[in-house]
Formats: C-alpha cells, structure tokens, sequence
C-alpha cells in the first residue's frame, strides 16, 4: 500500500520557525562592503524592504506568517509526504525513507514558499518592482508568479549557461509577466564589462546577483529580492520541515536521518533547521547537505568573510566559500552552481551540527533515473543530489542491518529539465 500523509488546509503552519532563537551561539553580523564594519539595517534599506530587514536580524522564535501569503499558501500547501516503498524494496534495505514533494507548487519547487512572502512584504512597503537573479531558473519562476500575485514587476537575470539549457523556465516566467535575460547581460555596467572581456561567459549565481543589485540601487521603487543565502529566506522555508515533523508524528516516526541538496542553503535550511533543537537536545539526528563536487563550497570552501556577488557589491558574509570569482562548470543543477553558503548553513557546520557531502554528476543522474522509474516522480537535477544522499544512507543501513528513518526534500520537478536526462 502506498503510505501518503496529507495534511489538511488548517493544519497548515501558521508560523515561519526562526532557529537563531534557539542557537547557543550569535552569527558574526554582515559586513558593509564599502567600511568592512558591521552594516546597519539603514544601509540595507537600498535593497531590502523594511518587514524583510527586520526579519534578517529578528531573534523571536515564531514569525507569524501573514494571512494574504497564507491564502497564498493554501492554493499548493501543506504538500504531501510520501515513503518511498518501492525504491526501498530495489535496494532491499531495513531502512524506512519519505520524501516531502515540494514539486507540487505553482512553479513546481519550493522556491514559491519565500517569493509569495518577499512578494507581498515589498507590495506593502510601496515597491513597485523587484528585480533578481535566477540560476536554474526555478527561482526566477516563483518570484514572476508571486509578483503577478501581488502586482508587481519583476526583472530577472538568468545564469547565461541555464537560460541557453533550460528554456522553458524562461517561458514560465514570461507566462507570468516576467522580463527574463541572459547574465551577463548588456543591461548593466558589470554584466557590459564581462561581456566584452568573453563574449561566450557562461555566467554563474555571483555575476547575476551583481547585475540585479545594480539596477536595484539605481531606482528607489525598485527593490532586490534574494531566493536563498539569507536569513529572512531561509526563515519562510522553514514551513517544509515543520510540515514533515507534524506527518511523521501522524506516522508515529522519529527521523534518523535528514538531508537536502545545497546550493545556496534555503531548501536544506528550510527542510532540517525545525529538527536543529532536537539535535541540540542530544537526539539521535544527523542533518546533511549534498551538493555538487563541481561547486563544493561547504566541503571544499573555507570559511571567512566573503561577497555574495562577483562584483563586491554586497554585504560581506561570515561563510564557506569557493571565492566570489569562482565560475562553476556548466552542471545541469544551475541552482547549485553558487559559490557561497548562507551564514546559518555555514556556522551549523562549523559547529559540526550538520554534515556535507559531495557527490559528482553522472552517479547523481543515474540516482535520478532511478528513482523517476520507481517512484513516478522526475526529479529537478538539484533534487536529485538529496535523491542520491538518501540511497547512499540507505545502502549503509543495509550494509550495517541496522534501521533508519529516512527523510528528503524532494525540492523539484525535473519536467523542465528532460534534456539533462538525455544528454
């Protein structure tokens, strides 16, 4: 029997969880680029709106989720957790694995939890258009579907690599009354710089961050939005882990093992940061990150102050990095292909409170195809790093007969990302 635990609409969570009320240590503050001192909430007022800034930096435990994103909410939300019995029978491991969908959304991942939220903080705030930076362009879909839902324009600068890899995100996000182009791009300063130094530049995450802040500082009714990395994003995709805990009680199960993929952090953050207490608790939990060996920022980068962009336009962050001019091969996963890690993500690992793993391409595509064909599910090339986690975990119990639970984020759907499988 298929094991599917749906929530109903009012189980919902009506709050967004905020771990660094909880933490037993203070994350080193963001640092102004331009005095490399700690930046004040006055400085980022340039880009973030206020509601935003003050969740940045808030330290209460439960933000109260307002009700326009909460009706919002309701059109994909609470979104279903499933065991995933056949591909536990292919391997034939005593482990017991569930994976939360996140693919049920409007633009088919998890990115729509923080853009319907950072959507209706700005329309509140007066902005009149949000400008941003997409890799794999799941990003830049749900921030174009959550302006068209609270009336405001949207630009976007999409990684070159994926805009030429994936154009059907760059539909999607046209179908909702997006601006779509290719970073870099000949709508900025830097993105002009770069282009005239290499015409072919793939681009990465750090150089369409640049261009967006650019315009953003250039127009006081325009406003950047950041779909992972900080704080107050990480924040609205807590809703994914607090749902999981509420269906694993219903299954009266205790996870063993939780993992996500990592790119910038806010689907693993959102996914493993409402178990973070238990682990401080001294329960039996581990919490781990998979990304890329072609963009390993927490398991090769080292951990110091570095930019978010390529540019060194915005606040310096306490965090692993590869370098802001690291360029990552031309993965599939464009949504991973960042050369940082949000702060919170960093210092959990620093304080060896999650781990990270690594993994290269070609086993993470044959984990994806396998799991398509058992599961009935294709994955986002992203999602499949957790896919491939999950398996190895379950494999090592098997190996060990020893009895795991076993939980991912299944973060997205592949459907715009056929050709990944078939090149």
């Amino acid at each position: 029997m298929r094991v599917r635990v749906d929530l109903k609409v009012e189980e919902m969570p009506k709050y967004w969880y905020n771990v660094l009320a909880d933490l037993p240590f203070k994350l080193d503050p963001p640092l102004d680029p331009r005095t490399k001192q700690p930046i004040s909430p006055q400085a980022l007022s340039a880009i973030f709106p206020e509601p935003l800034i003050e969740q940045e930096v808030s330290e209460k435990r439960e933000i109260p989720i307002p009700e326009p994103v909460l009706r919002e909410y309701a059109v994909f939300r609470p979104t279903p957790l499933y065991r995933a019995t056949y591909l536990e029978e292919y391997l034939q491991t005593p482990a017991r694995i569930y994976y939360k969908y996140e693919g049920a959304s409007p633009t088919g991942s998890h990115k729509t939890n923080t853009a319907l939220a950072q959507a209706y903080y700005n329309k509140i705030s007066g902005t009149k258009r949000l400008v941003t930076e997409t890799g794999a362009g799941q990003w830049g879909s749900a921030l174009c579907y959550a302006g068209a839902k609270f009336g405001l324009t949207v630009n976007v600068f999409m990684v070159r690599i994926s805009y030429e890899q994936k154009p059907m995100r760059k539909y999607l996000m046209k179908l909702f009354g997006g601006d779509v182009v290719p970073s870099p791009s000949d709508r900025t300063n830097f993105g002009r710089s770069l282009l005239e130094k290499n015409g072919d530049m793939p681009g990465s995450l750090g150089i369409a961050i640049s261009e967006a802040i650019e315009v953003a500082v250039s127009d006081p009714t325009t406003k950047y939005s950041l779909g992972s990395v900080l704080n107050h994003v990480l924040l609205h995709q807590t809703v994914i882990g607090l749902e999981i805990k509420k269906q694993l009680s219903l299954l009266n199960e205790t996870p063993t093992i939780v993992l996500g993929c990592h790119g910038g952090g806010s689907n693993f953050a959102g996914t493993i940061l409402p178990f973070v207490p238990d682990k401080l608790a001294g329960k039996n939990i581990r919490l781990i990150a998979c990304e890329p060996t072609a963009c390993p920022s927490l398991t090769k980068g080292s951990y110091e102050y570095d930019y978010g962009d390529t540019a060194g336009m915005t606040p310096l962050l306490k965090m692993y990095t590869l370098g802001k001019d690291f360029i990552p091969p031309k993965i599939h996963a464009g949504g991973l292909r960042y050369h940082g890690a949000a702060p919170i993500v960093s210092r959990l690992l620093k304080e060896g409170l999650i781990e990270a793993v690594a993994f290269d391409q070609d086993e993470v595509f044959d984990a994806a195809r396998l799991f398509a064909k058992l599961e009935g599910i294709v994955p986002a090339p992203e999602s499949s790093y957790a896919i491939n986690g999950a398996i190895k975990e379950a494999l090592r119990a098997k190996e060990e007969k020893k009895e795991e639970v076993i939980v991912f984020n299944l973060s997205g759907h592949g459907l715009f990302d056929l050709t990944a499988y078939v090149s």
